[in-house]
C-alpha cells in the first residue's frame, strides 16, 4: 500500500473583499487609490477599506487606504468612489 512520505497541511485561507474597487468608473487597487489621493507615486499601500462616512460633496461612498508616501510618513487617505473629493489625515 502506497503512503506519502510527508503530509502537507494547508491552512484555510481567509477570504476578504476584493482589493480592487471601482473609483470614478475605473478599477483601482490599493496602490493606485493611494496615488489618486496623493497626486503622485507612493512607496507602499495597505488594503482598501470602507470608510464610515459619506462624501461631503456628493453623498457617495468613501473608501479608505493607508499608505506610505515616503520612508518616514504613514498617511490614511479617504477618496470618494463617485467624485473628485479626497482627504488625508494630515489635512
Amino acid at each position: 500500500m502506497w503512503q506519502p512520505e510527508t503530509l502537507t497541511v494547508f491552512a484555510p485561507r481567509t477570504w476578504t473583499m476584493s482589493q480592487n474597487r471601482v473609483v470614478q468608473g475605473r478599477m483601482v487597487n490599493a496602490t493606485k487609490l493611494a496615488e489618486l489621493i496623493e497626486d503622485g507615486s507612493v512607496m507602499e499601500a495597505d488594503s482598501i477599506g470602507e470608510a464610515d462616512r459619506e462624501c461631503p460633496s456628493c453623498g457617495g461612498d468613501v473608501l479608505e487606504v493607508g499608505y506610505m508616501p515616503s520612508i518616514t510618513e504613514f498617511v490614511t487617505g479617504l477618496k470618494c468612489q463617485d467624485c473628485d473629493w479626497k482627504e488625508t489625515d494630515r489635512d
